[in-house]
């Protein structure tokens, strides 16, 4: 080895504190925040409860692309343009960013791509567009989160049936786009986005100030506390009628009045938190976003497994 490239591999191990192996600094691991993932799962769920055949193996290895490289890898590249300094998704006390985080969602990115084709193709090109999306969203030159609107449909869409597609290529085992075209799938992608779309604006009601200061006019700044409450509540109703009639013409309405009972504590925990938002703002907080956002999660997540498993 040349001298040069001591110096080389030397300043490389001083600034990833390599010895032996990759180590990766804590603030990275903590931006990629491997457990939001928990929110992004229902909708994988979703789309295998109702996949007509089930290919185990493509869809274990699409659960790992998504929820270990994809999601995670989007937290931290939305973490490393953001810089925050205050509470985001399941970070109360986000730690500065590092160029490190920058290297290791792109690595993330390229695994999942080049992992993505042992399923097809068109799933490898369909993670390079939920990743591209992801970029734009965040990206300080591009910046699509500043505009409210176009900013709540890149996220229902994306994270919600956008997903169901990806997923639905993985569970049946697609090489064309074509199956995926039905009424029973279009109606699954619809509700898919319809119900992560209600659960954004309250994501984002107590990063009102701090968005604002970065130049991100969000949708729950313009609709204002209680609007954010009303708009989220007619999106999930609206959700939940095509969600009746979805099954009703599955002939399984037995899992929509399932559905709607194991959802009365997201329900209960919604009215309970816009009255103490109404009866006071300071209540619009992270803690309690958080905890909506975990219920939520909880009880969908069981519906669909029962499902599965049913």
């Amino acid at each position: 080895m040349t001298s040069l490239q001591k110096r080389v591999l030397a300043r490389f191990q001083k600034q990833y504190k390599l010895s032996g192996k990759f180590h990766l600094p804590k603030s990275t691991l903590l931006h990629l925040r491997f457990h939001f993932s928990f929110f992004l799962l229902p909708v994988f769920l979703f789309a295998v409860s109702q996949s007509t055949v089930i290919n185990t193996p493509n869809t274990l290895l699409a659960f790992f692309i998504l929820h270990f490289l994809v999601f995670p890898s989007s937290n931290g590249y939305n973490s490393y343009h953001d810089k925050d300094t205050g509470s985001i998704g399941l970070l109360k006390n986000p730690p500065p960013v590092s160029k490190s985080l920058l290297y290791c969602t792109n690595a993330m990115d390229i695994i999942a791509i080049v992992a993505g084709l042992i399923i097809s193709p068109w799933f490898s090109i369909l993670i390079a567009g939920f990743i591209g999306m992801s970029r734009a969203y965040s990206n300080r030159r591009i910046r699509l989160k500043r505009y409210p609107i176009i900013a709540f449909i890149i996220v229902a869409f994306f994270q919600g049936g956008y997903v169901y597609i990806m997923t639905l290529f993985a569970t049946l085992g697609l090489y064309n786009l074509e199956p995926i075209f039905t009424s029973s799938n279009l109606r699954a992608i619809l509700i898919s986005s319809l119900f992560v779309g209600s659960i954004y604006p309250l994501t984002q009601i107590y990063q009102h100030t701090t968005d604002k200061n970065d130049g991100v006019i969000t949708l729950s700044y313009r609709l204002g506390y209680i609007g954010s409450f009303v708009f989220s509540m007619a999106l999930f109703l609206f959700a939940s009628v095509l969600m009746y009639i979805h099954f009703s013409i599955m002939q399984n309405i037995n899992s929509f009045f399932l559905f709607s009972i194991i959802m009365l504590p997201v329900f209960v925990y919604f009215l309970f938190w816009i009255f103490k938002v109404k009866t006071n703002k300071k209540y619009a907080a992270y803690e309690y976003s958080m905890l909506m956002n975990v219920i939520t999660s909880l009880c969908m997540n069981a519906f669909f497994l029962i499902l599965i498993m049913g």
